[in-house]
């Protein structure tokens, strides 16, 4: 069980200024668990942080409750749904319907889900936080950030990427890929969720778009330790905004070429090849690179997603959106070069 005195200020805060908690609002804290197959397929390690995961999210539900006694705190986990945006189940989203601020310590996101998108049409402030780990409570961690400051640079790098004609990223790894954000609008992800319907990631700090379909092309070389369990760098080839091909990778790379499996016509597998999103990390304390949530918003990368776009103002529907770090880029807007390996210039 986590040390609730380490981060109880931590969560505190998180719920007075990331969510801006009002006296008597309905706080639903929810966790995944993993099912009965994933205690069969999942090594030990990976089960034991799914396990910790679920019993760090009822230590803030336990927080809150204690710290907040005029609001109505309650707690829900459900069985895992096997990868970021899968469907919860209408259980879940008509939980995360009735409450106020809804806190989702999971280890599968449901920020691409239609249980979050349709909560939050209905007013809920929602913190997606898949993959937490206690650490990023601690002092110094990626939640103690100045989101103010975090706010400031998101916002001008998100007006910087608006609407852009061709995006291109390379790096010394030996990624070179290019799209276009035509008729697309920058977005900033700063982590102050206090507005009515109002969402995103916790940790946050990140400017982000959705690459025009069909015009994303090239190679995106994932170096090997820049993703959950990845022992070797995994090539993904794009052609035409499709993941075409999936190269290396060891196990990692097997499951994603399990994912992205190409079936003529067939849904969801071409909608999960979808080139779904870039966006650029603005956290100064964020510094963990294997864990998805943190690394992507560590100040000095970018990042590329396959999948689900829609929920962030693209066209492709898909039950998964998987995210891929880059370190140290290279990145032109229009011809412009606005970083030189992970600097601002």
């Amino acid at each position: 069980m986590p040390d609730k005195q380490k981060i109880e200020q931590a969560v505190v805060k998180m719920l007075k200024v990331n969510m801006g908690v009002k006296s008597g609002e309905r706080i639903l804290v929810l966790s995944d668990f993993p099912t009965a197959g994933e205690w069969e397929s999942m090594s030990a390690e990976r089960l034991s942080e799914f396990v910790e995961r679920s019993l760090l999210a009822k230590a803030v539900c336990e927080i809150a409750a204690a710290r907040f006694p005029d609001c109505n705190v309650g707690f829900y986990a459900y069985p895992s749904v096997g990868r970021n945006a899968g469907d919860p189940g209408p259980e879940v989203a008509e939980r995360i319907k009735s409450a106020g601020i809804a806190i989702a310590i999971t280890t599968y996101s449901l920020t691409h889900t239609e249980a979050r998108e349709n909560a939050c049409k209905a007013g809920v402030r929602v913190a997606s936080m898949p993959l937490f780990l206690a650490d990023m409570f601690y002092e110094g961690g990626s939640m103690a950030a100045d989101y103010t400051k975090v706010k400031k640079e998101s916002d001008s790098l998100a007006r910087t990427i608006t609407g852009a004609k061709e995006i291109v990223v390379k790096t010394n790894g030996g990624t070179d890929v290019s799209f276009s954000l035509v008729d697309r609008k920058g977005m900033s992800e700063a982590g102050l969720y206090t507005e009515k319907g109002a969402w995103g990631n916790l940790p946050a700090g990140e400017a982000y778009s959705t690459p025009l379909e069909g015009t994303g092309n090239g190679k995106l070389v994932v170096e090997k330790g820049w993703h959950p369990n990845l022992k070797e760098s995994m090539t993904i080839v794009f052609k035409d905004g499709s993941a075409t091909e999936v190269l290396g990778g060891g196990k990692v790379g097997d499951e994603l070429r399990s994912l992205l499996k190409p079936r003529t016509n067939e849904e969801p597998y071409t909608s999960r090849r979808n080139m779904a999103e870039f966006g650029i990390g603005t956290n100064p304390n964020a510094k963990r690179p294997d864990n998805t949530l943190e690394s992507e918003k560590i100040r000095g990368t970018i990042h590329i997603a396959v999948g689900d776009n829609a929920h962030m103002g693209g066209k492709v529907h898909a039950d998964l959106h998987q995210d891929f770090i880059q370190p140290k880029p290279n990145v032109w807007v229009d011809g412009r070069l606005i970083m030189k390996e992970g600097k601002l210039v």
